[in-house]
């Protein structure tokens, strides 16, 4: 019966999840289109999806703590995600009728609400599924994220055409608003216990009515104090600058090789299918590979894949696509894994929202390198971006290494958690 109920909870928060994010994939390129309908100016449209993007990685950190504080998360979320399809509908309703000044500074005021859609949901997780089944649900949600990439901006691009794009944002935020009856029934966050049975656990539960900034030191405290998070953020983030640099080519070489810089959004839509393929032959087999290693050897494809589309060859580009996503979907489900295992469960939320938050910053980071350096050299600004995949494998197998605790031996070896308590080393992770 209890399996039977997690399986059917599971389905409920994926099927939440794919709508919410499809739907904020699908936003960004349809308010792109609908400002640039509005008002002419690509500079100015790309404005406000742009306001959406920075206010979103500025205040994750900030949503994570409401989120971990509250004691219905699902029903915060759901406010979250409603106000953000809202926020949709004012900035459409805005584009043309109000300064595009005034337009950008509600973009920045919703972006705060972003985070909803990816940290903050899949933060959820572990109370949704049982903890034998968390390896392969985190494959899955993983997927929802691949899924958001490959249909979003193809739909927000299908619906424009045919309807306009003032639609098309419509559609985006009807998608989000499907995600709001998952997001209510996500389970109650369990009670914390007034009295910590263990020393260690002792130093890391809030006191009570703690401020809210001594919760944000207290998040990204557990992120810099667990070596494996550290490791897998830094790494992440660093991968997210080369990432970026990437999606910023992605139209020059459409230009320079595929026949049309358009054509360079068949190389995106190349990695997100393969993403997706490489993480559901992953959800079958989850704990085949340690999610460190996974995250470390992916890291390492993406970097070949780099510097295989710095020939700027179709075949090869061809091949670089699907090599790029084959990293980057179990990439991502190894970075969740290792949040969900060493996050400790009352910052959890804070530790998704921002270590997304810090990878939105690393994707803005190198879309900013990438267009002076491409603009100089294609395959320079590629190899550049090769380069960074070498440095976030570097940092993977450096940072945090001194904090590491040798393993230990014997029937009873245990392995450090987040928060210095020890586990069984047969023990699910």
């Amino acid at each position: 019966m209890e399996k039977r109920h997690s399986g059917r909870a599971l389905r409920w928060y994926l099927g939440g999840a794919a709508a919410a994010r499809v739907g904020d994939e699908m936003s960004g390129p349809a308010l792109l289109l609908a400002g640039l309908a509005a008002t002419g100016s690509a500079s100015r449209a790309a404005a406000v999806p742009a306001a959406l993007m920075v206010s979103a990685a500025a205040g994750g950190p900030l949503f994570g703590v409401l989120l971990d504080r509250s004691a219905r998360p699902g029903r915060l979320l759901a406010a979250a995600l409603g106000g953000y399809a809202a926020a949709l509908a004012v900035l459409l309703a805005t584009l043309d009728r109000m300064p595009i000044a005034a337009t950008v500074l509600l973009g920045v005021l919703a972006g705060p609400l972003g985070p909803a859609l990816s940290g903050g949901w899949t933060s959820q997780l572990p109370r949704v599924v049982t903890a034998g089944t968390l390896a392969r649900a985190n494959a899955l949600d993983a997927m929802t994220y691949d899924l958001a990439s490959l249909v979003g901006p193809a739909l927000a691009g299908l619906v424009a055409g045919l309807s306009g794009a003032p639609v098309a944002v419509a559609a985006a935020a009807a998608l989000i608003c499907l995600a709001l009856a998952p997001a209510w029934a996500l389970p109650r966050a369990p009670a914390e216990p007034t009295e910590p049975t263990e020393p260690a656990e002792r130093a890391v539960r809030r006191p009570p009515h703690a401020p809210i900034r001594a919760d944000l030191a207290a998040g990204f405290r557990a992120i810099h104090r667990a070596p494996a998070l550290a490791r897998a953020t830094t790494a992440s983030v660093v991968s997210c600058v080369g990432a970026g640099m990437f999606i910023t080519c992605a139209p020059l070489l459409g230009a320079a090789s595929l026949g049309g810089a358009g054509h360079g959004a068949y190389l995106l839509s190349g990695a997100a299918a393969s993403a997706l393929a490489a993480n559901t032959l992953l959800a079958r087999r989850p704990r085949a590979l340690r999610p460190d290693t996974v995250l470390w050897s992916a890291t390492v494809l993406v970097g070949a894949a780099l510097l295989l589309a710095a020939t700027t060859r179709p075949p090869a580009l061809a091949a670089a696509a699907i090599l790029a996503g084959a990293g980057q979907g179990p990439q991502l489900t190894a970075l969740f894994a290792i949040r969900h295992r060493d996050a400790p469960a009352h910052l959890r939320g804070q530790v998704f929202t921002t270590g997304a938050s810090l990878k939105t910053t690393g994707y803005a980071l190198g879309t900013a390198l990438a267009g002076p350096l491409a603009t100089r050299s294609l395959p320079g600004a590629l190899l550049t971006a090769a380069a960074f995949q070498a440095l976030a494998a570097v940092s993977f197998a450096l940072v945090g290494r001194r904090r590491d605790r040798p393993p230990a031996t014997g029937a009873e070896a245990t392995s450090g958690t987040e928060d210095g308590r020890t586990r069984p080393a047969d023990a699910p992770r």
